[in-house]
């Protein structure tokens, strides 16, 4: 998919985007290399933040005495796509809590087993590449949508500011945070352009890789719906379609391998993950704030991070953002708030918001310079020391 031109002509608008300008026709080598030249300031930034990260968790495990390697690549979830790409998904529901692997979504360890048939080193080092190859396609796909809807300064804060998440660390491990991230900005992206195949095709990429997958077929959906109302197009309405395959796909396929048409919700409820419409995150809200004198600062960073997150959308919403970015932000919140399942994971579930960091980059772009690099200094900063700690001193999973 080329970031500069789209795949046709525009079939009616997208609520909250300006029609898009259509450019001379140029060779897709030619447009590719246009692309990379202005996302390259973005990429540049990217890396910087992302590797000092590293080096900070270098520094600290090795007065430790831990290894960095393990802890990136075979550690907690990327034991169980590990696993998965090893030996396979269970095939019964089973009895024990927290134990089922068809929790976790298939592209990823799909990809791992692929590209390591191929690839020298072990699965483990093949995943952590494909986690940094496609973080480095997620921060090219948030620039993207920043420079598209405020222009280039824009979309290079917003780059820095996703790289900067106080959990951004997980971005360079074997997750799939990076993955999904890129499938979904460039979804996103698709749909701002009215590249509406791609967008689709994207969506259900992203509902391969995460349950959250969801959220980025809802904001193809409902604006392809939206578009449909000004002026059919068979392209649109393909969109409209096919964007919630991916997801729909896997939790049917886990019906079927389990024999039950509820057999992924029933294995959510095996790892306590059940929509409880919020309850849970009051509930630890009010002890971590209202009722612990010395509470864990690890948890005390999820908590924060969800309000943050919560505020930053009554602000896209106030900004008026372009409809698919409210959307999939608020599936996504709707999601990671309403869940009564576990709570210390929950910022590394918001690390694919993107879109919510757009009233930062906004102020950001029309600050002072010594104030923007002041705050970025400060971001950069806070999400080495978080990410570390995250590895080195938490004691559960990110």
């Amino acid at each position: 998919m080329s970031p500069t031109a789209p795949d046709t002509a525009p079939h009616g608008h997208i609520p909250g985007t300006r029609r898009p300008h259509l450019p001379t026709p140029v060779a897709p080598r030619l447009a590719l290399r246009h692309a990379l030249h202005r996302a390259a300031p973005a990429l540049a930034a990217y890396l910087a933040v992302r590797l000092t990260g590293l080096l900070v968790l270098t520094v600290w495990a090795h007065r430790r005495h831990h290894g960095v390697w393990p802890m990136l690549a075979t550690q907690w979830d990327s034991r169980w796509y590990l696993g998965i790409a090893d030996h396979g998904y269970a095939h019964t529901l089973g009895l024990a809590y927290d134990h089922n692997n068809l929790a976790f979504f298939p592209l990823y360890p799909l990809l791992v087993k692929a590209v390591a048939v191929v690839t020298p080193g072990t699965r483990a080092s093949t995943g952590l590449a494909l986690a940094w190859l496609a973080s480095l396609f997620a921060a090219w796909g948030v620039f993207a949508v920043g420079d598209r809807l405020h222009g280039r300064r824009t979309g290079v804060l917003l780059t820095v500011l996703w790289a900067a998440f106080p959990v951004g660390l997980v971005q360079w491990m074997g997750y799939t945070e990076s993955l999904f991230t890129a499938f979904a900005a460039w979804s996103l992206y698709a749909v701002l352009t009215e590249r509406w195949l791609c967008a689709g095709t994207a969506s259900v990429l992203a509902g391969l890789t995460r349950p959250t997958g969801i959220a980025v077929a809802a904001a193809v959906t409902v604006t392809a719906l939206l578009s449909l109302r000004t002026r059919f197009s068979p392209r649109v309405l393909a969109a409209a379609l096919t964007a919630p395959l991916g997801w729909c796909a896997y939790v049917g396929w886990a019906g079927l391998r389990l024999g039950r048409w509820d057999g992924y919700f029933a294995v959510q409820r095996m790892w306590h993950n059940e929509l409880d419409g919020g309850a849970e995150t009051l509930r630890w809200l009010r002890k971590l704030f209202g009722q612990q004198s010395r509470p864990e600062l690890f948890l005390v960073l999820v908590s924060v991070t969800i309000v943050v997150s919560l505020v930053l959308f009554g602000l896209s919403v106030a900004d008026r953002q372009p409809v698919p970015l409210l959307v999939f932000s608020a599936v996504l919140l709707l999601i990671v708030v309403a869940s009564g399942g576990v709570y210390f994971p929950r910022a590394r579930f918001l690390l694919p918001g993107f879109p919510l960091l757009l009233p930062i980059a906004g102020y950001l772009a029309r600050a002072a310079t010594r104030s923007r690099v002041l705050l970025l200094t400060a971001a950069v900063a806070g999400s080495a020391y978080c990410g570390a700690y995250m590895l080195l001193v938490w004691p559960s999973a990110p």
